[in-house]
């Protein structure tokens, strides 16, 4: 009897030694994290996609420049337009009369480095600051939704950028330009006063945040949301769904 109870022990070792094996951390190597991508949805099961971009630079004294773009992409649409429209705002400390709030002092802060940045690629975002008291965000939301039918196209707001074009706005906050090329949007603004620079772009398959502050008490927002619809309808939904139906049945396995 002790014979067999020893056996048994032996095959019950072997055994959890193998799936200990099997589930031992395995290195993967950056040529195989180059290849991974993200899950893919089925054709025909997105039914309206669109894109807003927002940029604003606010001085010392109050003083606002900025654009918003918009662009909204469905199934009848033949190409994508965007849509911008430019953002000024005069600052209490501007007003005539006003002493409360001083003129921004010129900055004298000094950024080294950050060339690379104009190059990299996927999502990249950057805030350097060489002054004080600023408040810099760069922020990108994904909203995906679902419905029967794509959302009614609002009504464009502000002038059709076309490729080749740059649409530029300036005041006493500096001066902001949207431009389109072949690659993509860019929109950049230039901070009067030697205050710094802001730039976002989408190019190429990647997306750019990037704030250089070089005075002091300024305020920049850099935001871009990417609004995707998925279609729900139930009796037509049937293998567009598939990739959703198997993430759940992989769930209930325990994975």
């Amino acid at each position: 009897m002790k014979t067999s109870y020893w056996l048994a022990a032996a095959c019950l070792a072997a055994s959890a030694s193998g799936y200990a094996n099997g589930f031992k951390p395995i290195e993967i190597q950056d040529q195989e994290l180059a290849e991974l991508r993200g899950r893919y949805v089925m054709p025909g099961r997105i039914i309206s996609f669109g894109i807003v971009m927002n940029s604003t630079w606010r001085n010392a004294s109050g003083d606002l420049i900025g654009a918003s773009t918009a662009m909204q992409i469905q199934a009848a649409t033949v190409k994508p337009e965007f849509y911008v429209s430019t953002i000024q705002e005069v600052g209490a400390g501007a007003n005539a009369g006003n002493s409360a709030t001083p003129v921004p002092a010129v900055g004298t802060g000094n950024v080294i480095g950050g060339a690379g940045l104009a190059t990299s690629q996927g999502v990249t975002q950057s805030v350097r600051a060489a002054g004080d008291s600023n408040t810099a965000y760069n922020d990108v939301a994904i909203n995906v939704t679902e419905a029967s039918a794509p959302p009614p196209v609002a009504a464009p707001q502000g002038q059709a950028l076309v490729s080749g074009q740059t649409i530029s706005s300036s005041n006493a906050a500096g001066n902001v330009s949207v431009s389109a090329n072949a690659s993509g949007v860019q929109m950049a603004i230039q901070a009067s006063g030697n205050q710094g620079t802001a730039l976002q772009q989408i190019a190429q398959g990647g997306l750019l945040q990037n704030t250089r502050l070089l005075g002091s008490s300024n305020t920049v927002n850099n935001m871009t949301q990417l609004n995707v619809v998925l279609n729900n309808n139930g009796a037509s939904l049937g293998a567009l769904d598939c990739n959703l139906t198997q993430l759940k049945g992989l769930r209930s396995l325990g994975y």
